[in-house]
């Protein structure tokens, strides 16, 4: 089962640096290290050598991961977004049916989330909620302190 992820072209970029950096920095300088600390003596006690397999072992992972996600991921076409209902890189302002704040996020996936910058990974409860709801909806969304409910009071696309 693949997992297909939708990206802005600006967030295909930063995966695809993010993946350049680590292969062709991080990976050569984690490479050193190791060898500089093998030339230092007994590897059984070369706490160094140990230290330096163990950061391989994780940026190694780390690369894996981000090659899965870069090879399922799609470049979504933002001007062909229905704007009737909310989607994956929907802008959506939503109002807090208890308290009355409204609040606008971006809805994106995983890896381009960012709350400072207001953009909500659609795999969150409250991006789970918002899919799909039309303005004047009333989502209700399990959050762990509860259930809040939000009406959709816009939706656009950047």
């Amino acid at each position: 089962m693949s997992n297909v992820s939708y990206y802005s072209e600006e967030g295909m970029k930063k995966l695809k640096d993010e993946l350049d950096h680590l292969e062709n920095v991080e990976r050569p300088r984690v490479s050193n290290e190791i060898a500089e600390a093998r030339d230092k003596g007994d590897l059984s006690e070369n706490a160094e050598y140990h230290a330096a397999k163990e950061e391989q072992s994780l940026l190694e992972l780390k690369i894996a991961k981000l090659k899965g996600v870069v090879s399922n991921a799609r470049i979504i076409d933002e001007s062909l977004l229905d704007t009737s209902k909310v989607l994956i890189h929907s802008i959506v302002k939503i109002k807090n049916v208890a308290n009355g704040m409204e609040f606008s996020y971006t809805l994106v996936a995983d890896s381009e989330t960012n709350i400072k910058e207001g953009k909500l990974s659609v795999n969150s409860p409250i991006g789970k909620g918002l899919l799909g709801k039309e303005v004047g909806d009333v989502a209700e969304i399990k959050v762990p302190a509860g259930v809040m409910k939000f009406e959709i009071v816009e939706i656009s696309r950047a």
